[in-house]
Formats: C-alpha cells, sequence, structure tokens
C-alpha cells in the first residue's frame, strides 16, 4: 500500500521588492514589484506504507517546504499530495490522528511544567484509553531511557532530552506516518545511538511509515534503505542509498602507511592528494584506476600497510550539490 505520493507537487512564493529610501517605500506601498521564487518545483515520489526514507539536500533546497505540504501546512501551488489516501490540506481529524511531525529546532513541550504533563494532554487530545495509554508510554519510555526525566521541567533539560521527550509526545497515539527533521539534533553520540536503535524497532513493531531528514549522515546510512534527494526545489535522485554513492562518487581513496619518510611530491602520478605527511597519505583516484594505483603505490613507494576506501555519503552530498 502506497502511504505518501506526491505528484508534481510545486509551491511558489511571492515577495515584493522593497527599494531603499522614502520614495521607495512610497513606490512600494502604490506600485509594488512582486517577485515569485519557486520552492518547490514538479516533485513527484511514492513511499510505501512501512518504509524509511531518507529526505537530503541543501538548506534551502526545499525539504521542509515538501514537508509541510504533505501534512497539510502549506497548500501546494500545483500538482497533488495524498498521505494515507487523503488530500493533506484537508486537515479531517481521523487523518490527523494518524500522523505525526517531530522537529529538532521545535519546541513542542510546555517550558515550565514536567513533560509529563504534556504527555497527559496528548493523551486527552487523541482521546487515548488509559491502560493503553500507559502501556505505550511505559514503552517510549524504556526505549528512549528518560524515566528519570519526565518529570523535570522542560527547560530544566538538555536539548536532547527535550527532543526524546518531544519524539515521546508526538508518538502516543501511534502515528502510521511520521515525519522526522533533524531527530538527533544536540544528542551525543550514544543518544544518537539510541535514538536510531528505537526508530528501528518503531518501524518494526508500528510499521511505521518514517520520513527523516537529518544532516547527520550517520542516521540516514543507518536508517534508510531509500533515499530521495532535493536540490534548488527538484528532485535530482530517487532510489537506493547504495546506487547514491556508485551514481555520484565514482572515486576510491588509497590510505597509504609508509615505513620510511615520504615526500608529497612522490605521490602525484598515483592519484589526486588529499592529505599527506611523511609517514602517511589519503590519494584519490577513479574507479576504474585503484588497481593500477595500487600497483604504482607499491612498486614506487616504501608502503608498509594499504587500504581502500569508498566515499563517505557526506562527501558524495558535497560533491552533488556543489555541481
Amino acid at each position: 500500500m502506497i502511504a505518501i505520493q506526491a505528484q508534481n507537487l510545486s509551491r511558489s512564493f511571492f515577495t515584493v521588492k522593497r527599494t531603499p529610501g522614502f520614495g521607495g517605500m512610497i513606490r512600494t506601498l502604490t506600485r509594488p514589484e512582486r517577485t515569485e521564487t519557486q520552492a518547490v518545483k514538479d516533485v513527484t515520489f511514492d513511499i510505501a506504507e512501512g518504509e524509511v526514507v531518507g529526505f537530503l539536500g541543501p538548506n534551502g533546497a526545499g525539504k521542509t517546504t515538501t514537508i509541510k505540504m504533505l501534512t497539510g501546512i502549506l497548500y501546494p501551488t500545483a500538482g497533488e499530495a495524498r498521505v494515507l489516501g487523503e488530500k493533506p490540506f484537508d486537515r479531517k481529524a481521523d487523518w490527523l490522528r494518524q500522523i505525526a511531525v517531530v522537529m529538532g529546532n521545535k519546541n513542542q513541550l510546555w517550558w515550565d511544567l514536567p513533560a509529563r504533563a504534556t504527555f497527559e494532554v496528548m493523551r486527552e487530545i487523541y482521546d487515548i484509553d488509559s491502560r493503553d495509554y500507559q502501556k505505550r508510554l511505559d514503552f517510549l519510555i524504556e526505549h528512549l531511557q528518560v524515566a528519570d526525566k519526565i518529570d523535570t521541567q522542560v527547560r530544566r533539560m538538555s536539548l536532547g532530552e527535550r527532543m526524546k521527550c518531544q519524539m515521546i509526545s508526538s508518538l502516543l497515539h501511534r502515528p502510521r506516518v511520521l515525519f522526522l527533521d533533524e531527530p538527533t539534533i544536540g544528542l551525543d553520540v550514544v543518544s544518537q545511538l539510541r535514538v536510531r536503535d528505537f526508530l528501528r524497532t518503531l518501524n518494526d513493531e508500528d510499521r511505521c511509515t518514517i520520513v527523516l531528514t537529518s544532516h547527520y549522515m550517520k542516521d540516514v546510512a543507518e536508517l534508510c534503505e531509500r533515499v530521495i534527494l532535493i536540490d534548488h526545489g527538484t528532485k535530482v535522485f530517487d532510489g537506493p542509498l547504495d546506487t547514491l554513492s556508485s551514481q555520484f562518487a565514482n572515486e576510491r581513496r588509497l590510505r597509504l602507511t609508509f615505513s620510511h619518510p615520504v615526500e608529497a611530491g612522490a605521490l602525484t602520478g598515483i592519484g589526486e592528494v588529499i592529505e599527506s605527511t611523511e609517514e602517511s597519505a589519503l590519494v584519490a583516484v577513479s574507479q576504474d584506476r585503484v588497481a593500477e594505483a595500487t600497483r604504482l603505490a607499491l612498486q614506487d613507494l616504501p608502503v608498509e600497510d594499504i587500504a581502500v576506501d569508498s566515499v563517505s555519503l557526506d562527501e558524495v552530498l558535497r560533491k552533488l550539490f556543489s555541481r
């Protein structure tokens, strides 16, 4: 079953061009000059129920605008969106009970009250049975390990603790579709790992469809088999994560360790030198030259150890978007 559909989804914004000075202010009021900005242009994709999909792009690419259209916050200028078979902008009550949105930079908890107070309000809003509520709350608290925090005032929590409590608040009603925007922002390495493990468990047990945006590529690499890339409002890639790396990064890195000092100039015949010291070097070579470059390094240099690495996902995206 298809959980999310976007068909030629587009969104434009109109702004008034302002000119400085008193005369410019008068012209702006009497003869405003409008400029159109297309934040999203003809974006089309389907996401099946139960999928975990990474939705990626640089700042200003149109990710948040697309998510706002899929959740009914913004109405599309053109095209159509459907989530769980409904048009998001209709904002039907039964439909709203089946989705959830968690934004890492938006606080959804009452600042001066304990997080538990927000949970109780959410129970009333979604009319959750008391027994089901307690069972669900215990499950979420256990997996996110915040049992000692939910009775603390929200303003006394760390950013990471607030993020976990926001996730609990948004998941109490067992949504079928979850939109996550930077879910691990502000979390330390251990907490990031715990949240990723929790999201895997949530997907396995609830078959919850998850759309994830994150600048931490570790989140994407560990949770998503499929990614959708958007840049300047246009979809530039939609497919498996492995295909992304092979399609846009036809490059490998040779990591060399030397038995005695080597000057950087001696490496130029092997490939592009990324970094080097007298004892080691990192050299970039095209995928079809790995065997030749390895042979040259072993033949001409005092190589003690050699390793061939793939380009990281961060580097793949940096190169793609810098085009």
